[in-house]
């Protein structure tokens, strides 16, 4: 599947885990009509809005616009790869960036990922 498939996939699983019913089985052949179909009238508006806004930043250099922040987020796709796009957000009272395309410019990227133990210190005083 190509970076916006994936995307979509993630958007179509969300979508069935909140309505309850079972994700649709898609692949890179029948993913783009299965999401048009079920986002006939805006019905994914609100999943497609909350993966856009819960990828994990990245630290990547992004796309970026003087009208809107953004940075670089990725999200780990249903087949176990991590996928990334720009953020876009801001803009001021009359901003609109979830209207930034997004999902088409998204891109492939790897993760590597390390467990680290850390020790966190909080000292107060003590009660006289």
């Amino acid at each position: 599947m190509t970076p916006e498939q994936k995307i979509k996939q993630l958007i179509l699983n969300l979508q069935a885990r909140w309505s309850g019913e079972t994700a649709p089985d898609v692949n890179a052949e029948n993913i783009d009509e299965v999401f048009d179909a079920a986002n006939e009238d805006w019905a994914l508006q609100d999943s497609i809005n909350e993966i856009r806004c819960s990828g994990i930043e990245t630290g990547l250099k992004c796309d970026w616009s003087r009208h809107y922040e953004s940075e670089a987020v990725a999200m780990q796709a249903v087949d176990g790869s991590w996928v990334g796009w720009t953020y876009w957000f801001g803009g001021g009272k009359h901003g609109e960036p979830e209207a930034m395309p997004w999902m088409e410019h998204a891109y492939d990227v790897d993760c590597a990922e390390e467990v680290k133990v850390v020790t966190v210190r909080t000292f107060t005083k003590p009660a006289a």
